[in-house]
C-alpha cells in the first residue's frame, strides 16, 4: 500500500495506542480495497468511520492544549479519511460529508498547482467553483449524522479552497468578453504545447502549428516580436513568473493578463522546441513516474464507468503526493539537493497538474449509485443514449423495431423484488438514481412506439383515402 507523504512519529505516549488502532484500521480499508470478489457494503464502510471518529475522539482530548501537533498519527488519520471517502464514493454515497474529503484534498492541490502554473480557464473556476458549493452543502446537511470534529474539517479545507479559488477568479475579473476569448484560446494552445512536449516522439510540425497561431495573435494585438539580448528564453520566462509573484494580489488590467500570457505562450514554444522533448536526466525518474500516472489516468478516461471503483484513485493520489511533498519551495529537486532547469520545473508541474485533474475528473462524475448496481446502471445509461439517438434521428418505422429495448427494459425491471435491485440479501445505495433511470428509458420506448403508430396509421389512411378516390373516378 502507498504510505502518505511525509511524517514524524508521535512526540505524546500517549498517541501511541491511538496510532496502532489507525494503522490497523487503514491496513483493513487497504484490504477491503483490494478485495474484488465482492461488493463494498455500506455497513462496513460506516464501521470502519465510526472506528475512525472514535480515534479522534480521544486524540482531540489528549491534545485539548496542543492543537498545533502534528505527528504521523495525522498523516495515517488522513490515509484513513481518504479512504473512507472514497468508500463513500464507492457504495454510492456521494452527498454524504464524509465523501466530501477526497475531493475538497484533490482541489486543493489542483488549485495550488493552478495558482502556481499562473495560468488557467475561466471553465475550471467554474466548474471548481460549483462543486465545491455542493460539497458545502453536503457539509451542512451532514450536521446531524456526522461528527462534528470531521464537519469542522471540512469546513475549514473548504474555506482555504474558496480563498484560493477568489484569488484566481479576481486575475480574471478585468477580462472583457473579447479579451476572455483571446485569452482563452492561449490557455488552450499553451496546455496542448505542454501535452506535446510530453509525448513519446515531439511533434514538431504541430508546435509549429502551434507557433503560427500565436503569431497571428501576436499580430491581432499589435504586439511587438520579444526581444532578450544576452538572455536565453528560459531566463526571460523565469523572469515573467517572478514578476507575477511580485504583483500577487494586485488585480492586473484584461489587455496586461493577456499580452503576458502570450508573451509566455511564445517562450514556452521556443523553450520545448529547443528541448525537442528531452528533460534533464537528473530528471528522468521523476518525469517517467508521473508520465505513467497521467497516462494511465487518461486511459481511465474511456473505460471507468465500467470498471472504475472510486478507491483505485487512492492509490495515484499518495504516489502523486509523495512527489509533490518531496518538492522545496515549490522546486523539484534532484538527489544532491539541487533545482531542476524552468523547462524541467513547469513540464513536471504541469504532469503533476494533469494528473491531480483526470483524479478531480473522477471523483466529480462518480455516480450516486452502488458499485453493486453500476452494472445495471450502466447498462440503462447506455440504453439510454440509443433510445435517445434513435429519437433524434427520426425515430422508428414500425413499433417492431423497438423490441430489443422493450426486451431489456424489461428483463431489468423483472430484476427487482419487492420493488428494489437487490443484490443477495443487500439492498445497495443508489435505488432511487436507477428506477429513475429505468422509468426515463421506459418514457422514451413508449413515445417512440406512439410516433411510430401515428405513423402507420396516418400511413394507412393514406392509402385508404388513395383507393377511394380512384374508385369514385372510375
Amino acid at each position: 500500500m502507498t504510505d502518505s507523504p511525509a511524517y514524524r512519529f508521535p512526540l505524546d505516549a500517549q498517541e501511541q495506542p491511538i496510532l496502532d488502532r489507525i494503522l490497523n484500521i487503514r491496513d483493513n480499508l487497504s484490504l477491503l480495497k483490494q478485495d474484488r470478489s465482492t461488493h463494498i457494503k455500506s455497513q462496513d464502510v460506516v464501521q470502519y468511520y465510526n472506528e475512525v471518529m472514535e480515534q479522534v475522539d480521544k486524540l482531540n482530548a489528549i491534545r485539548e492544549t496542543k492543537r498545533d501537533e502534528q505527528n504521523r498519527v495525522d498523516t495515517v488519520l488522513d490515509d484513513c479519511f481518504q479512504l473512507i471517502s472514497l468508500f463513500f464514493l464507492t457504495i454510492g454515497r456521494n452527498s454524504e460529508a464524509p465523501a466530501v474529503y477526497s475531493a475538497i484534498s484533490t482541489v486543493k492541490r489542483l488549485l495550488d498547482h493552478l495558482k502556481e502554473a499562473g495560468f488557467y480557464s475561466q471553465k475550471d473556476l467554474e466548474s471548481i467553483n460549483q462543486h465545491i458549493q455542493q460539497w458545502r452543502a453536503s457539509v451542512r446537511r451532514g450536521k446531524d449524522t456526522f461528527s462534528d470534529s470531521l464537519l469542522t474539517l471540512l469546513d475549514a479545507r473548504i474555506d482555504v479552497c474558496v480563498h484560493i479559488l477568489h484569488e484566481l477568479q479576481n486575475h480574471l475579473s478585468r477580462l472583457d468578453p473579447e479579451m476572455m476569448g483571446t485569452y482563452e484560446k492561449l490557455v488552450s494552445i499553451l496546455r496542448s504545447l505542454s501535452a506535446c512536449n510530453t509525448r513519446s516522439k515531439f511533434p514538431s510540425r504541430e508546435v509549429k502549428e502551434f507557433e503560427q497561431q500565436l503569431l497571428e495573435i501576436q499580430e491581432q494585438l499589435h504586439e511587438s516580436k520579444i526581444t532578450y539580448e544576452g538572455k536565453t528564453a528560459e531566463q526571460v520566462y523565469a523572469e515573467r513568473l517572478g514578476q507575477m509573484s511580485l504583483t500577487e494580489g494586485e488585480v492586473s488590467d484584461g489587455p496586461t493578463v493577456v499580452r503576458a500570457l502570450l508573451a509566455r505562450c511564445l517562450l514556452w514554444v521556443e523553450i520545448i522546441q529547443e528541448k525537442n522533448g528531452k528533460i534533464d536526466d537528473r530528471f528522468q525518474e521523476t518525469y517517467d513516474k508521473l508520465l505513467k500516472i497521467r497516462n494511465t489516468l487518461e486511459q481511465m478516461n474511456l473505460t471507468h464507468a465500467w470498471s472504475l471503483r472510486e478507491t483505485d484513485l487512492y492509490s495515484y493520489q499518495r504516489q502523486l503526493d509523495r512527489i509533490d511533498a518531496a518538492r522545496i519551495s515549490g522546486n523539484f529537486l534532484d538527489a544532491e539537493g539541487r533545482p531542476a532547469d524552468l523547462h524541467a520545473q513547469r513540464t513536471l508541474l504541469y504532469l503533476m497538474r494533469k494528473s491531480y485533474a483526470y483524479v478531480y475528473q473522477y471523483i466529480v462524475s462518480s455516480e450516486p449509485v452502488s458499485e453493486a448496481l453500476l452494472p445495471i446502471y450502466n447498462q440503462l445509461l447506455t440504453l439510454k443514449r440509443c433510445l435517445v439517438e434513435v429519437k433524434r434521428s427520426g425515430g422508428v418505422d414500425s413499433p417492431r423495431e423497438l423490441y430489443p429495448y422493450s426486451m431489456k427494459l424489461n428483463s431489468i425491471d423483472n430484476m427487482k423484488k419487492d420493488g428494489k435491485f437487490m443484490v443477495g440479501n443487500d439492498i445497495p445505495e443508489g435505488q432511487a438514481s436507477v428506477t429513475a433511470l429505468l422509468a426515463e428509458c421506459f418514457e422514451l420506448a413508449y413515445e417512440l412506439r406512439e410516433e411510430s403508430q401515428s405513423h402507420e396509421e396516418e400511413e394507412a389512411g393514406g392509402k385508404v383515402e388513395g383507393v377511394n378516390g380512384v374508385q369514385v373516378a372510375g
